[in-house]
């Protein structure tokens, strides 16, 4: 008995649905409008990054000229996995931003790895507040703080926001030593910013953690300004 060949389902760029299409076509048929889908959109790695960015910052724009500098040498230091492959942040330089709540210490943060996107280079990063880390990095029951502090320390790049908004004891001097240690140790670019004078820092934070800074980041003082009241003024 003949058996009729069956034509394969397609997987990957020719499915269901194209084929589907090819058979409409054969008979002179138009396909109805949502047999087929719509082409997609290009998605961007501007795109994704502002997918993970709080809306609040997604328009940033980095302008202070060592916030700018920073930008430079982490994109010299980029590097591609392969040939032909988009480079990438491994190692390089840290930025620790001091000064009053609302100068924008922020707004330049999230606006450097906007430039560093827009440059072309690629970027896994990761954002938190001082007070959201040691939320995550605190032991407590069914969570594996040390699996969590490894993943914060390898981030290629990293923000921490208001570090010194938290109340300061052992366990926070000791945790953020542990965080900065590591970083320090692999050269992994870290955007830090206080509220602190960075003359404060060391009674805060302790002396290795500050002299670990003191090393590893280079120091922007932001003009007493709170820019948030001054807009609001305005």
């Amino acid at each position: 008995m003949h058996t009729r060949h069956r034509e394969p389902q397609l997987l990957g760029n020719e499915g269901t649905l194209e084929r589907m299409a090819r058979i409409l076509a054969a008979r002179n048929i138009d396909p109805p409008a949502a047999a087929l889908p719509d082409d997609p959109e290009p998605f961007s790695p501007l795109d994704a990054l502002l997918a993970g960015m709080p809306p609040r910052y997604q328009a940033a724009v980095a302008d202070h000229p060592m916030v700018l500098d920073w930008v430079r040498k982490v994109t010299e230091a980029a590097v591609a996995p392969s040939r032909g492959a988009r480079r990438q942040v491994t190692t390089g330089p840290s930025l620790l931003m001091a000064g009053v709540v609302g100068a924008g210490k922020t707004h330049q943060a999230y606006g450097a790895i906007r430039a560093l996107v827009e440059s072309g280079i690629g970027v896994r990063w990761r954002a938190t507040t001082a007070a959201d880390l040691y939320a995550d990095l605190r032991p407590r029951p069914g969570v594996d703080s040390e699996r969590e502090l490894a993943a914060v320390s390898r981030c290629p790049l990293l923000i921490i926001d208001d570090l010194g908004a938290a109340k300061a004891s052992e366990w926070v001097e000791e945790s953020t030593y542990r965080l900065v240690n590591r970083r320090y140790n692999l050269m992994l670019p870290t955007l830090i910013t206080t509220n602190l004078a960075i003359k404060d820092l060391r009674s805060y934070l302790g002396d290795r953690v500050a002299s670990r800074l003191a090393e590893m980041t280079t120091r922007v003082e932001f003009e007493p300004l709170d820019r948030r009241r001054y807009r609001a003024a305005a």
